[in-house]
């Protein structure tokens, strides 16, 4: 009798447990997700343009000339600088990142003089258009803190980052001077070498000056620590990143390059260089220069297109410079010649987009390969976004601030939610940027 009670009690068990799971099994496929349909077109520009509007977008390098920070020719108009507050505005790009500019000179005590001069101007053209030009349109940002604060307020931002080191001199006071007009990163070098730091340049003919860094560019290092500037390895060698990397107490940035797994240029970051930038827990600003995303394709292109360019250049009567001329050029003879260059291409352009089959201009898709490498290799906290405007950047669909948006809509495309575009923008630069400041504050602690 107890046996027959235990089997029936082990029988009803076994069926109630047998129920239980073929509800739970009805019950999970009753709730199974419909695979989402894809977005039409329509509706990806709208999500797309939702997120553009809530994140702050953010280029770490915007090149200036100073004879457009007047009373008269300003950043107010819609110059033809591929940067301006009409620009801006169109675009939604909320941050640019002015650049203090000094092309490579003599290392002589005339050529470090005229260099700061250059610097110093550039600085008082950033603060007159913040002060006085157009102080209700855009304000200057010294702190992550600030960018939102001044966001949030409709403003737009400007930033102030120095390229090449070089305008520093032989006084290490200079650094301090430096961030205290604004200047929140730093280079060490750019086309050819300081008396800070090898250039990448020197990979063509393989001379090195300091095989890396000078013993003074060490204690600029220490210096940009100690006040928070961040260092930016984007014209450096690949030895003078690696000892910056070794030196710097605080992560670093690469203010506009991109990688060199996809486009064999100096410029460019390798594997190595990249992993080096992910352990240091430092931020690489994709940049969108055509040279640097897609040589080839750019080579291919520019072949086909040089007879129509050298007819707009002899109709204006300008002259024309390949790279490596425009490096031995001083540094106003280059601002006249991006500026040339600028004009001259664009005419080019509107005349080749009316041949059928003319060879593929680089262009945004091009430019979001690099990021999609670069997040793969080292993850998302360590990329960022850069033009290189009015310095030669620019691609086909983001060739000017007003076209910021369809960064943000390629990226959409290819998946990136929301918070990882906000990181891509700004939340990754703006990060690094945090930390290099509280180093800053525990080394003038000490």
């Amino acid at each position: 009798m107890k046996s027959n009670t235990k089997f029936r009690r082990a029988f009803t068990f076994k069926n109630m447990f047998k129920l239980v799971f073929l509800c739970l099994i009805l019950t999970l496929s009753s709730c199974k997700k419909e695979p989402e349909k894809p977005m039409t077109e329509e509706q990806l520009i709208a999500k797309a343009k939702e997120i553009h509007e809530r994140v702050i977008t953010l280029d770490t390098h915007c090149d200036i000339n100073v004879n457009n920070f007047t009373d008269s020719i300003n950043y107010t108009q819609d110059l033809d600088s591929q940067v301006n507050l009409p620009k801006m505005k169109a675009g939604g790009l909320d941050v640019a990142w002015f650049i203090v500019y000094t092309g490579q000179d003599t290392l002589t005590d005339e050529g470090y003089q005229k260099a700061y001069e250059n610097a110093i101007s550039k600085f008082d053209a950033i603060h007159k258009l913040v002060e006085e030009i157009a102080p209700n349109e855009i304000e200057l940002a010294l702190t992550s803190d600030d960018v939102r604060r001044i966001s949030a307020a409709g403003k737009k931002v400007a930033m102030i980052g120095i390229e090449n080191g070089y305008s520093v001199g032989m006084d290490i006071n200079n650094v301090k001077k430096f961030y205290d007009l604004g200047g929140r990163y730093m280079s060490l070098a750019h086309n050819g070498h300081s008396q800070l730091s090898d250039s990448n340049t020197g990979e063509e003919d393989s001379i090195w000056l300091h095989n890396g860094l000078s013993d003074f560019g060490k204690e600029v290092i220490k210096e940009m620590n100690k006040w928070g500037i961040m260092i930016d390895v984007s014209h450096p060698s690949k030895e003078a990143i690696r000892q910056m990397i070794k030196l710097s107490k605080a992560p670093i940035i690469a203010s506009h390059s991109s990688a060199r797994a996809l486009n064999d240029h100096s410029r460019n970051l390798d594997d190595e260089q990249l992993e080096w930038m992910k352990e240091n827990g430092g931020v690489v600003q994709t940049v969108a220069f055509k040279t640097y995303i897609n040589k080839e394709k750019q080579n291919i292109r520019d072949e086909k297109i040089k007879e129509i360019r050298e007819a707009i250049v002899d109709s204006l009567g300008i002259t024309w410079y390949d790279w490596r001329s425009f490096g031995e050029l001083d540094e106003a003879a280059q601002m006249e010649f991006v500026a040339n260059r600028k004009t001259v291409m664009d005419m080019a352009d509107k005349k080749v987009n009316a041949i059928d089959g003319f060879p593929a201009n680089v262009n945004v898709s091009d430019f979001v390969d690099h990021i999609d490498y670069m997040v793969e290799k080292i993850g998302l906290d360590h990329v960022g976004i850069s033009s290189d405007f009015d310095g030669g950047g620019g691609v086909e669909g983001w060739n000017d601030a007003s076209e910021t948006f369809n960064v943000t809509l390629e990226l959409v495309r290819r998946g990136y939610t929301e918070q990882e575009i906000s990181m891509l923008w700004s939340g990754n630069l703006l990060r690094v940027l945090d930390e290099v400041q509280a180093v800053a504050k525990q080394i003038q602690a000490e």
